[in-house]
């Protein structure tokens, strides 16, 4: 198995918040200096762990942009969002701190980041065409709300989830609908 490989297995079965590339090294049986050819920095190998969950987000958007009811598209992206969030425990970096990305060092990632962040801009879109979300909302805005719901969940219960995402949700209806 090639090093890289090795190095994103052994990775995976780490928490992304708390990845220490000496920890990778030693379990992956490679030097450090193997780690850091192929991740400069803990951040570069979340980023590389996260490149699936931010392909099947996208493929969450789409999915959701073709559903036919915009207040329905835009609860199943939501939840799809905070589940592929709370599957991946690095991905809500790796959409939120922007500032610890080296675009240039890893093109997959900042290229697979820019389709998730049309497809929050479709979906939110849509939705608020459809006067089913506040036309002041930005997608940005958005993101953050849904990994806002991802660190609650994780703070109190899976059993919170679809509560949290029904008051997003209606937190984010426009007055005259959230009235209703």
């Amino acid at each position: 198995m090639r090093s890289r490989e090795r190095i994103l297995e052994i990775a995976r079965t780490h928490d992304p918040r708390a990845l220490r590339l000496n920890d990778i090294a030693r379990e992956a049986g490679v030097g450090i200096g193997t780690v850091y050819r192929h991740f400069p920095t803990a951040r570069a190998l979340v980023e590389a762990l996260s490149v699936d969950s931010l392909a099947r987000l996208e493929a969450a958007a789409e999915a959701s942009i073709a559903d036919a009811d915009p207040a329905s598209a835009l609860r199943r992206f939501v939840c799809d969002a905070v589940a592929l969030q709370l599957e991946d425990g690095g991905l809500e970096a790796v959409l939120t701190d922007l500032e610890q990305t080296d675009a240039a060092m890893h093109t997959e990632c900042t290229a697979a980041r820019a389709k998730v962040f049309d497809g929050y801009a479709a979906v939110l879109g849509r939705a608020q065409r459809a006067d089913v979300a506040r036309a002041d909302l930005t997608p940005a805005q958005l993101r953050r709300l849904v990994c806002g719901i991802e660190h609650a969940v994780r703070l109190g219960s899976p059993d919170d989830r679809e509560l949290l995402i029904d008051i997003l949700l209606a937190g984010i209806r426009p007055a005259a609908v959230a009235a209703h």
